[in-house]
């Protein structure tokens, strides 16, 4: 079995503008790191998530997902900002044939200059 995991990062605060490309304008997807609680590693930045599991399996949906923001920041929040935090995406599971092979993304290197 294999989990497919699809997230809507719009539900972030987020903007999505234009920035010109090296072949036009390319639509791009803004998330600051500070305002949504985005946390600066060695290797890259990160959303820590969490998925919660659901009572009932719809569509093969089992669990939705939420950002698992910092102790302080959750601490800090009042019952109805805890409830009304977005739901990312879910989990859904599906069957693979043994055929089917899994691939690796290597992050890019530092510096790269992407085709946009």
């Amino acid at each position: 079995m294999k989990l497919n995991i699809k997230l809507n990062l719009s539900n972030l605060i987020s903007a999505v503008r234009f920035e010109n490309g090296e072949s036009g304008p390319v639509e791009c997807l803004i998330i600051p790191i500070e305002a949504n609680h985005l946390f600066k590693g060695k290797s890259g930045i990160y959303l820590d998530m969490t998925a919660f599991e659901l009572k009932e399996i719809k569509d093969n949906q089992t669990h939705l997902i939420k950002q698992s923001l910092p102790k302080e920041v959750y601490k800090a929040q009042t019952e109805e900002e805890k409830r009304a935090m977005p739901i990312l995406g879910n989990v859904s599971t599906f069957e693979a044939s043994t055929s089917e092979s899994v691939s690796s993304i290597e992050p890019l290197p530092a510096g790269t200059k992407l085709p946009f």
